[in-house]
């Protein structure tokens, strides 16, 4: 594979990461709430979460998505009403009093749970699919082999879309520390619970062939 043509699909991989969507921000959330001890559960479930649908995707998923509307639809409100369950769940969270309380609280999450989520919310985005499908033939030079080029292209992007969700729940994770007042953690839960409400009702309100 020419260099160029690598790089083409980094560069357009990596803006598009950098733009934040629903799954990065639960692993903003998760990471707010919980710091550190998020982070690796968040991250490890965005990765197997992009590799689970980029991996569909390869495999003809994203085209029978394309094709039924019926599965699309189940779908796309599976995922959309998920979004919407953890935007309404951060919505309700209680705020803590203090340090004691806020790793009680923290405790009471488990990593497995958060991965799950994130997981879930990764790997069932019809859009992703879609997307993947779209996206990937761009870049794909039509006289060389196929499947190694698919496969370079799926392991750049899981290396990008793992570290793009490892510095946002970094980042999330050393700003908790200043959010500490009880007043501030339940703007930030509001915020957070508004913004995966709305993504769910975006996510429920988009149509195949959507831009």
């Amino acid at each position: 594979m020419p260099l160029e043509q690598w790089l083409a699909f980094a560069a357009a991989s990596a803006v598009m990461l950098a733009i934040p969507g629903p799954t990065i921000l639960l692993v903003v959330s998760y990471a707010l709430g919980h710091g550190r001890k998020a982070a690796k559960a968040s991250v490890a479930g965005v990765a197997l979460g992009d590799f689970t649908a980029m991996t569909a995707s390869m495999l003809g998923l994203g085209a029978l998505l394309a094709a039924s509307a019926g599965l699309f639809t189940a779908l796309k409100w599976i995922g959309a009403a998920y979004l919407i369950y953890l935007g309404v769940k951060l919505w309700r969270a209680p705020v803590s009093g203090g340090e004691a309380v806020a790793e009680r609280e923290a405790a009471q999450e488990s990593s497995l749970k958060i991965f799950a989520h994130l997981y879930l919310v990764t790997a069932l985005n019809p859009k992703s699919l879609l997307f993947f499908m779209a996206f990937l033939p761009q870049f794909l030079n039509p006289a060389a082999p196929l499947w190694p080029q698919l496969l370079i292209f799926e392991a750049t992007f899981l290396c990008l879309a793992t570290l793009n969700a490892l510095l946002y729940a970094l980042a999330a994770a050393k700003a908790r520390g200043s959010i500490r007042k009880p007043g501030v953690q339940l703007a930030a839960n509001r915020i957070g619970g508004s913004l995966l409400i709305g993504a769910g009702v975006l996510a429920a309100g988009w149509r195949r062939g959507a831009p």
